[in-house]
């Protein structure tokens, strides 16, 4: 039997305190509201052609890139108008989507429902037979995979908060959407993070499907002191990135496969709470985790490799100290590709292949929470070389980002009243 770990009044108290800094914060789980540390951003273009879009001083005041263009990259602009439009409206804290075969969405959302738009953008009853889900903090329902059989065999994977007893965690399950489309059927929980821990916080849950047929599922490490040296540790499924079979199996070719002193669904560790992953071009797995106070990063996973949290990282504690010994470089352990500081609080990640948009090839585009804009990466050899700012005018939470199948971006924000909105190209 897994362990399970309770905590004193004392910690509990630590927690409290600890949501409070992070509400200041304009992180995840956070309201719209700037880091009361530094001034807003503006929102006008850059002053000078190719200036960083980022004008407010870094929190990690003295941490410097390791290399040119790992943060502030130059700014870019498209030079064609857009087409906004709302798809879907009255979506309740809408966490992800998933387009189905005929064009109508999957839509989840945090409270324990799984909806879908029609194509009259109507949104109908929440699906029943889902399990009981965890809704408190940043937990819930949270995204939704179609299987890649999905045409002929009716079956979604789900990640979620699960509730257990003396605590919680982040849990994925299959089951079949029934013919009538009222219920979800045959469902069986495939993989349950360990070790169970009381927490609101930190359950990562984008869950990805590789061409191989095998999926990855990202599992934040719970935000707490005490969790966060998980990330480190191979005996716990905290701050990683995990590799299963379709059936929760656990595929041979797995880094870890083997050791005593690893759980063998690992592929990548070191990682705080990923919200968003996708696949390039190529089939290979991208993520972008949540930093600190600074410090998000755009990850290129690799089987087997340590991507640093809590031991380097750009950021820092939301009450203002460096975060261990202060450093963001350690032999052994991966530098991000890019990272923000300030952050963007990145959630849902695509890359565009799209023919609507023939400039965008290749672009990566984040959604920001409480940044509240939608950022398009330009990307040249596996490093970014250009970074805008959309949508900002909106002042949403956008939660996760799709290319649709006729070529437009669509992204779903995050409210009491959220929308799915179809980002076309304006004739």
């Amino acid at each position: 039997m897994h362990p399970t770990y309770k905590h004193s009044s004392l910690l509990k108290a630590a927690t409290l305190s600890l949501l409070a800094l992070c509400a200041a914060c304009s992180r995840e789980a956070a309201p719209p509201v700037a880091d009361a540390s530094t001034p807003a951003a503006s929102a006008s273009p850059p002053t000078a052609a190719g200036s960083p879009l980022e004008t407010r001083p870094p929190n990690g005041t003295d941490f410097k890139p390791a290399f040119a263009g790992q943060t502030r990259a130059p700014g870019i602009k498209s030079e064609f108008p857009l087409d906004i439009s709302v798809v879907a409206k009255d979506l309740n804290g809408a966490w992800s989507f998933e387009f189905l075969p005929d064009q109508r969405i999957l839509v989840t959302e945090r409270q324990g429902n799984l909806r879908i738009v029609g194509k009259d953008g109507k949104v109908s009853a929440p699906l029943k037979g889902l399990p009981k889900v965890y809704f408190e903090g940043q937990g819930g329902l949270l995204d939704v995979a179609l299987d890649p059989q999905f045409a002929t065999n009716r079956t979604i994977y789900w990640s979620y908060a699960e509730p257990r007893d003396g605590g919680n965690g982040t849990a994925l399950a299959k089951g079949v959407i029934s013919a009538d489309e009222s219920s979800v059927e045959n469902v069986k929980v495939l993989f349950r993070q360990m070790p169970t821990w009381d927490s609101k916080l930190h359950f990562g849950s984008r869950i990805v499907f590789a061409p191989d047929g095998k999926l990855f599922l990202t599992l934040g490490e719970r935000s707490l002191p005490e969790t966060r040296v998980h990330s480190q540790d191979l005996n716990s499924h905290f701050g990683k990135v995990v590799r299963l079979n379709p059936d929760g199996s656990v595929p041979s070719d797995n880094p870890f496969v083997g050791r005593s002193d690893a759980k063998p669904e690992i592929w990548s560790y070191g990682h705080r709470n990923v919200q968003a992953a996708t696949l390039d071009a190529q089939g290979t797995l991208w993520t972008i985790e949540h930093g600190p106070r600074g410090g998000d990063e755009l990850n290129h996973p690799q089987a087997g490799l340590n991507y640093g949290w809590p031991v380097i990282t750009y950021g820092i504690e939301y009450a203002g100290p460096k975060i261990g010994e202060g450093i963001t470089a350690k032999e052994g352990m991966e530098q991000p590709v890019y990272y923000w500081d300030p952050v963007i609080a990145p959630s849902g990640m695509m890359f565009y292949d799209g023919a609507l948009f023939p400039e965008w090839q290749g672009n990566l585009f984040v959604g920001g929470l409480g940044s509240t804009k939608l950022v398009r990466l330009q990307m040249q050899d596996g490093k970014v070389v250009g970074e805008e700012w959309l949508l900002q005018d909106r002042g949403s939470r956008i939660r996760d980002v799709k290319q649709g199948p006729d070529g437009a971006v669509y992204v779903v924000t995050e409210a009491a009243d959220g929308q799915l909105l179809r980002i076309g190209r304006k004739s």
